[in-house]
């Protein structure tokens, strides 16, 4: 093959979502065809990312700046929350052009399988925003699974004392679908027809 530069770069790549070893494969020839082109640009731009991209304090979405853009968008409902899984799904949405109010990031669901719990989810500081004020509508768009029924049951209680609205995305999103992985129509249908618990 190409030694072990190749490999290792193969190897890596491989390990990217999405990709298999033969996927990997012909990625890596593509960027070795042309390095200038593409590798050295791209190694560029993932340095950058690397030095420059971090988590936002308020909502959890990865962003250069700290609130990120979305945070820091005075044109956005900052009444209205919506709740997700992973930063993948603020940018589904986001994508979807379908939510103009602000997110909350959880970073993950409750899964007594996974072994993750409460105090694993990013939860503290979206109670937090909360009870500062100013929030009228909290949306908990979670992937319909076993784990985000079971986390939107366990936010729904948590936030029900707190005297705001809690939705949940409705149809189109099918049982066991993903946020990140819909179409952006279907995006659309799920969180326009959301509704309240």
């Amino acid at each position: 093959m190409g030694g072990p530069e190749v490999e290792r770069l193969i190897g890596l790549l491989a390990k990217l979502p999405g990709l298999g070893p033969r996927s990997a494969r012909r990625a890596a020839l593509r960027l070795l065809q042309q390095p200038e082109a593409r590798m050295l640009p791209l190694a560029s731009a993932m340095a950058e990312a690397a030095r420059s991209v971090r988590t936002c304090s308020l909502c959890g979405n990865l962003d250069s700046t700290d609130p990120c853009g979305i945070c820091g968008d005075p044109h956005r409902d900052g009444g209205i929350v919506c709740v997700v899984e992973g930063v993948g799904d603020v940018w589904a949405l986001e994508r979807a052009h379908v939510h103009r109010g602000l997110y909350h990031v959880l970073g993950g669901t409750l899964s007594a399988l996974g072994g993750t719990g409460p105090d694993d989810l990013n939860v503290g500081p979206l109670l937090a925003r909360i009870r500062e004020g100013g929030v009228s509508e909290v949306i908990l768009a979670l992937a319909a699974t076993v784990d985000g029924a079971t986390t939107t049951h366990w936010l729904m209680e948590k936030l029900k004392p707190l005297g705001v609205t809690v939705s949940r995305v409705g149809h189109g999103v099918p049982m066991g679908g993903a946020l990140d992985v819909l179409d952006d129509g279907t995006l659309a249908a799920a969180l326009r027809a959301r509704r309240p618990y």
